[in-house]
């Protein structure tokens, strides 16, 4: 994500229009507008400023990456280097699954506020998602307290259980 995107998002994330975010980070609006459009870049320190008064932080997290892992049957799993964290809203969303990890009961909606429709997703997403489902439907925290009850294949769950346990050997990295 570029820097540009960066601050428009936490701009409009905030609610503030460029005038008001400018204001508060003691800026000026074109200034913000160039930032934004990306014919300016600002220092890491301005970014950090202004995604601030915006009411957020810039912060660093993992890189996900994703390695393909044959299983005895079927077509190979993807499993990623980190688990991935999701915004609360989204963690705790009512989603509808995509055919592709629901094809048997099309068109369900599970409340990811309760703990047995999240497990239910959880298995259907490490069970036939790939990358793009795993980044939108898991949450690494929420997943690590389900592992030890979800009902997985057990090449599935061993392919998957460094990731979640943390226990990473020099091979799997």
């Amino acid at each position: 994500m570029s820097a540009g995107s960066l601050l428009e998002q936490a701009r409009r994330a905030a609610g503030l229009s460029q005038a008001a975010l400018a204001e508060r980070a003691g800026t000026s609006r074109p200034t913000l507008s160039a930032y934004e459009h990306e014919r300016k870049s600002p220092t890491l320190e301005t970014a950090g400023r202004i995604v601030g008064e915006a009411g957020f932080e810039l912060v660093i997290s993992p890189r996900i990456e994703f390695r393909e892992v044959a299983v005895e049957r079927g077509r190979p799993i993807q499993v990623p280097n980190a688990l991935p964290r999701l915004p609360l809203d989204r963690a705790f969303a009512t989603v509808r699954l995509p055919l592709h990890l629901n094809w048997s009961d099309r068109g369900r909606l599970f409340d990811l506020r309760d703990r047995r429709q999240r497990a239910r997703v959880y298995e259907l997403v490490l069970r036939e998602g790939g990358p793009q489902d795993v980044v939108a439907y898991l949450d690494g925290a929420l997943l690590v307290d389900l592992w030890e009850t979800l009902v997985l294949p057990a090449r599935i769950r061993a392919a998957w259980a460094p990731v979640v346990t943390g226990q990473h050997d020099e091979d799997a990295r």
